[in-house]
């Protein structure tokens, strides 16, 4: 029966750290969006995510890039070797 004068003050003690954790979340904006990380795992590509600013909470639209399969462009320094060119005369 001892057990309970420290038990009881002990949960007491537990619940109202979680309920500041709970709390501090929420002011912080924690739960402010709740969908899109949870549709961010289907995106295929990094650069599609939208950029979030957490100053403002304003989600920007996803960046505009090149294709993956796009050549890059070559740099000048001779270091890179030209395909041979492919006949396309279709």
């Amino acid at each position: 029966m001892n057990i309970l004068l420290f038990l009881i003050p002990v949960s007491m003690l537990g619940l109202g750290l979680a309920l500041w954790a709970f709390i501090w979340a929420v002011k912080r904006g924690q739960f402010e969006d709740m969908d899109t990380p949870a549709l961010d795992i289907l995106r295929e590509d990094e650069h599609d995510r939208p950029v979030v600013d957490s100053r403002v909470g304003k989600v920007d639209p996803p960046r505009a890039e090149t294709s993956p399969s796009a050549p890059a462009p070559p740099t000048g320094d001779g270091a890179e070797v030209d395909a041979p060119a492919q006949d396309r005369n279709d």
